[in-house]
């Protein structure tokens, strides 16, 4: 199976923001969260990539958020 990793990261992170349930599941069982979103059972290696992906998306959205308090 082929997908684009990068949309796949975005969509994630999109529906994290918006479902605070979501959030929870992806915070407690990453893979199951991540293969819920994406409809299919992804290969280790794959679910690896995603999962850094999104953390590192996540973290950098929370980064911005709090930088774009202080220009306030």
């Amino acid at each position: 199976m082929a997908f684009d990793v990068k949309a796949k990261i975005d969509e994630i992170v999109t529906k994290a923001k918006n479902d605070p349930n979501f959030m929870d599941n992806l915070t407690k069982d990453p893979e199951k969260a991540i293969e819920s979103v994406i409809g299919v059972d992804i290969p280790d290696g794959a679910i690896d990539s995603i999962i850094t992906g999104v953390k590192a998306k996540i973290s950098m959205d929370k980064i911005s958020g709090i930088f774009g308090k202080f220009g306030k």
